[in-house]
């Protein structure tokens, strides 16, 4: 058996009592393995049997209290260690382990850019034994020593500083008590950049071909972590609870970043080597905002098994974007939220894969993984938000700080945490806990007026269970300025209501949820959806705006707002709006959604149009150079939806837009890519753009290109590449699919769309979790909105058996599918 169960976890903690690691890497011993040895002290209670987790190479040897246990017990992953008695042990483990090329384990990555060479830790959820033996479970927590042997002109980072012995030995000083999951380790002959705030150290790292953009951008990223880190000891009672604090940008990332403690790892696409907009820029400050809170919620204080993973991700999330906003020089944190983070809460939690923020039951940590959504991320963090509207701050950080004191070092569950705010207030926070955290769906919120006593009055109805404290927006047309809209009043209301509230005259706008306290859809009354449409860009505020759009988004994935009428909507207003959120989020939902999946194919060239069109007058309209921002915006979907080539052609010709931008790596392979798509180039050029750009980007870059050309070789090559062979890396594998299907290929690809079902199982359960993802997410025929593919799905789910994270996957897109079926036919 490869994962291990609850109730497994549950009579291993019952059993034992794990103190310390002590663990030494090489990583000296070749390109394919390295040497991994580990002294595990450990009490059992009681004499009992239980096992020991690791994925070698080859185990050499294994010997328990000084005696020799047979290697070739190892089962799987799981070494026996029978007939334990009562007291102390120490087991020792000898073995060799595989470097990974999926970012899983222990990643190695050599950078095409100068030859050299990093590797370092994703450990989460389970794969700490694909570097170490360990009792692989959040709740045995222990003190970790490690020691590494490197090459020489590496620097090793960790959990705690780290001191070089000389011989390429490297020594981290012992941990506090944490996590298997939380350890880590990176190696490499790093960039580094050191600083230090209260005491502390801190640094960032990143592979030495991006120093000069990391250096560029030291002080920023410097400035928002010292920023973070203040604020949240003005938040938080107790102090932070690690030696150091690094933040390393490593390479073929796979999440965004990961939380070990005292070594943050982020994907180095945040070391920015091309033109970024400031909204990308606040991203990056959240993600640090975000990974930074986890140092208390996660790291000091953990769930004690996966089911409470929202403890982990929903507070961080929170966090993250409340304290972007208060600490730091970015504003409008929340606009993104809801454009981006919250529209991927609602999409999850309105598929069959939903699950409750809280779960009741994870069986194992296969289930477990999979719960890293939509919902655990945003829909949680939505339901923090709202529970700090309804609590008040200064009691739900009360019970945050009194969780802190009762669990520091140790692990808690969802009725510890509630117990702790329950400590801190008189609401009945149990009762909100099990109406908000153990419920699924999306409720939906409507409003209705009705005379009532000569007067106005607002009820609003809600669709669902969950109580709301929200807040009610009352717009007026503005006399001197047909185009906007101007506020009223703002009521606040909790629904569901004890009786209407009165509103005087009719207001042309009532918007329930203004300023998106509050986790659930809208709709408009007839008045108010005409108010919307004439005069949405008129709204004062970005955050206002960001809750109309998100309405008319859900309008059209439910079917009740044509496509066609929600691009007119986009073209009308979006080339007045100044929020680089916003904009971003309507062009994206408007081309990759609306144009490529929901408007039948005889419609899409008009649609494209339609976008270019837009985005040309976006571009007017920044000829100024007052918003580059948004002229970036406006830039990136020009290429993206362009249906001819010339214009984007002379760009890349001209290595420039005409006004600018001049042209960076990024959008010559952007621009490369759509020539392709459009058969406008060719793999002379796709070559000579590499022999251009040869770093890790680029090479993605060209990956993608050449997938994307419309020429059967070039099509097979790229399928074989990804199917047949196991050479390719998680990011040049996402990149090869992300090419491959184009909507306007459809007739070249057709072929492949019944050989994706044949060949994706097989290669998610030989590739692992991570290539199983990437395979039912990014090589998906997501452009094949039919009833054949549809079918193909189904049975495949039915009758191949595919492992949990591609059936996940697939589950998700076919229910994306048969919603976009759904509304072509609406």
């Amino acid at each position: 058996m490869s994962v291990i169960t609850r109730d497994e976890a549950q009579l291993r903690a019952q059993l034992l009592d794990v103190h310390r690691y002590t663990v030494e890497l090489d990583l000296t011993t070749g390109d394919e393995t390295f040497d991994s040895r580990t002294v595990i002290r450990f009490t059992a209670r009681s004499a009992g049997d239980t096992f020991v987790e690791l994925k070698p190479a080859s185990l050499r040897t294994v010997t328990l209290d000084g005696q020799p246990l047979d290697p070739e017990t190892l089962d799987g992953n799981r070494l026996p260690l029978r007939g334990l008695t009562a007291g102390e042990h120490e087991l020792r483990v000898d073995a060799a382990m595989r470097y990974s090329r999926t970012g899983e384990g222990m990643h190695r990555f050599t950078d095409p850019t100068d030859g050299e060479t990093y590797v370092y830790t994703q450990m989460f959820l389970d794969d700490v034994q694909r570097v170490f033996a360990a009792f692989d479970q959040p709740d045995l927590k222990a003190v970790f020593e490690l020691t590494v042997t490197a090459p020489d002109g590496w620097s090793v980072l960790a959990n705690g500083i780290t001191e070089h012995l000389g011989q390429g030995r490297w020594r981290a000083a012992a941990t506090p008590l944490i996590s298997t999951y939380l350890v880590a380790v990176a190696a490499g002959p790093w960039h580094s950049l050191h600083t230090e705030h209260r005491g502390l150290p801190f640094g960032i790292h990143c592979r030495r071909s991006l120093a000069a953009h990391l250096d560029t951008d030291a002080e920023e990223i410097f400035d928002v972590t010292r920023a973070c880190f203040d604020r949240y000891h003005e938040k938080f009672e107790e102090p932070y609870p690690f030696d150091s604090y690094d933040q390393a940008f490593v390479p073929e990332f796979n999440a965004g970043a990961m939380e070990n403690p005292g070594l943050v790892t982020f994907r180095d696409d945040f070391v920015f080597r091309s033109a970024v907009t400031d909204t990308e820029r606040q991203t990056r400050a959240m993600v640090i905002a975000h990974e930074m809170a986890h140092m208390w919620f996660g790291d000091l204080v953990t769930l004690k098994w996966w089911d409470d993973i929202w403890l982990n991700e929903s507070f961080a999330e929170y966090m993250g974007y409340q304290t972007t906003l208060e600490a730091t020089r970015f504003t409008q944190p929340w606009v993104e939220f809801g454009v981006t983070r919250k529209a991927w809460g609602y999409d999850a939690d309105q598929r069959p894969s939903t699950h409750p923020v809280a779960p009741e039951a994870v069986d194992d940590t296969a289930a477990a993984l999979l719960n890293f959504d939509g919902i655990s991320y945003a829909k949680g963090a939505s339901a923090l938000r709202q529970l700090v509207t309804w609590l008040g701050e200064k009691n739900f950080l009360a019970g945050i700080n009194i969780h802190f004191e009762r669990h520091r070092f140790a692990n808690a569950n969802l009725a510890d945490f509630i117990d702790s705010l329950a400590a801190a207030t008189d609401r009945d926070v149990h009762a909100w806990a099990e109406a908000w955290l153990r419920t699924t769906g999306v409720d939906t919120l409507s409003p209705r007026v009705a005379a009532a006593d000569g007067t106005l009055a607002l009820t609003v109805d809600r669709a669902g269970s969950r109580p709301h404290r929200i807040t009610v927006g009352l717009y007026d047309h503005d006399l001197t300025d047909e185009g906007r809209l101007t506020p009223r009043e703002h009521v606040s209301l909790d629904v569901p209501q004890s009786a209407p509230q009165p509103i005087g005259k009719r207001p042309a706008l009532i918007l329930t949820n203004d300023g998106d306290l509050t986790y659930a859809k809208i709709r408009f009354d007839d008045e108010s959806f005409e108010a919307v449409r004439t005069g949405l860009s008129g709204l004062p505020e970005p955050l206002t705006r960001a809750v109309v759009w998100n309405a008319l988004r859900d309008a059209v994935r439910d079917g009740e707002l044509p496509p066609a009428a929600y691009l007119e909507t986009a073209r009308t207003h979006l080339p007045r709006e100044t929020d680089l959120a916003v904009a971003e989020g309507v062009l994206a939902f408007a081309a990759h959604e609306v144009t490529d999946r929901y408007l039948r194919p005889e419609d899409r060239p008009a649609a494209l149009a339609t976008l270019g069109s837009l985005c040309r007058d976006l571009l007017r309209r920044t000829e100024d150079g007052d918003n580059p921002g948004l002229r970036l915006i406006a830039v990136r979907h020009f290429i993206n939806v362009a249906a001819h080539p010339d214009t984007i052609a002379a760009w890349l010709a001209d290595d420039t837009v005409p006004g600018g931008p001049e042209l960076d790596p990024e959008l010559r392979w952007r621009i490369l890519g759509r020539l392709a798509v459009l058969g406008a180039t060719d793999e002379a050029a796709i070559a000579a753009e590499l022999d251009r750009d040869p770093s890790a980007n680029g090479q993605e870059g060209a990956a993608t290109c050449r997938a994307a050309l419309p020429d059967p070789e070039a099509k097979r090559a790229a399928w074989d590449a990804m199917f047949a062979s196991d050479d390719l890396s998680n990011y040049l594998f996402t990149a090869t699919a992300r090419g491959f299907w184009q909507p306007e290929q459809a007739d070249l690809v057709r072929a492949y769309v019944p050989r994706y079902y044949q060949d994706v199982v097989p290669l998610a359960a030989r590739r692992g979790p991570a290539i199983a993802a990437a395979a039912g997410r990014w090589a998906f025929p997501y452009h094949a909105v039919d009833a054949e593919n549809l079918a193909l799905g189904e049975a495949c789910l039915r009758e191949a058996e595919p492992v949990a994270a591609l059936r996940r996957k697939l589950v998700d897109e076919l229910d994306d599918l048969a919603r976009a079926l759904r509304v072509r036919d609406a």
